[in-house]
């Protein structure tokens, strides 16, 4: 399982229309995951490309990312999907349910056609009790709540067990209260089953409560700092 994540002057740019633009610039972070990270800043900062890059969905324009010291992205794509499955789980701000499978049918979606340990059935009825669903095991998304639907994303992130659990804004379609218990999940997934936790927020109250909380703007971080982790 991999316990570190080190960004190594880690750069992300983009080509259109005749102009390179800059998303991240020569990042020098490392991520443990014994942390509980909240990554801050503006729209069009560099928080969701780092989380893409840090999750391997993107590979950097140039430096390097580096897990437990080995660098995955140069891999063949075969490869770093194994990796990413085994290792990573994602959260996005629009949940991505299939909307024509139950609750249950969609956290399953990551295990198909692959080789698990596990019963599947078992595993997803499990984390789903875990996010306090068991009752909308044969629900379509179209029934549920905005916070119901992001805890069956939570659900489907973490049911091939990743040591990373990567989530891009995964309270801002949901209401105070919603995203109070999706912060709350986040923070129990990371205590007691060990996953390293780092999430995007534009909510600065919400980065507040993290260990640590990296602020960027224009691609750079701009700093660095200790949070109150409540």
């Amino acid at each position: 399982m991999v316990s570190q994540i080190e960004c190594v002057d880690l750069t992300k740019s983009y080509q259109g229309d005749g102009v390179e633009t800059t998303a991240v610039h020569k990042l020098n972070l490392c991520f443990k995951k014994e942390e509980f990270t909240a990554v801050i800043g503006p729209s069009g900062s560099g928080k969701s490309t780092l989380l893409s890059m840090l999750g391997t969905l993107d590979r950097p324009t140039s430096g390097h990312l580096l897990y437990d010291g080995k660098a995955i992205g140069t891999k063949g794509n075969r490869l770093v999907a194994d990796f990413r499955f085994e290792q990573v789980g994602f959260v996005f701000q629009q949940f991505h349910l299939l909307p024509t499978l139950s609750v249950l049918e969609n956290v399953l979606t990551p295990l198909f056609g692959r080789k698990v340990s596990y019963d599947r059935q078992t595993r997803a009825k499990e984390v789903l009790n875990y996010v306090g669903l068991s009752d909308k095991l044969t629900a379509l998304p179209s029934q549920l709540s905005g916070g119901q639907q992001q805890r069956v994303a939570i659900a489907r992130a973490v049911i091939h067990k990743p040591s990373w659990l990567l989530a891009d804004e995964p309270t801002g379609n949901l209401d105070s209260e919603a995203g109070e218990r999706i912060f709350s999940l986040l923070r129990h997934l990371h205590k007691e089953d060990g996953c390293g936790v780092v999430f995007v927020t534009h909510e600065s109250q919400l980065a507040e409560r993290a260990g640590r909380i990296i602020s960027m703007q224009d691609g750079c971080v701009i700093s660095d700092r200790v949070g109150k982790l409540k």
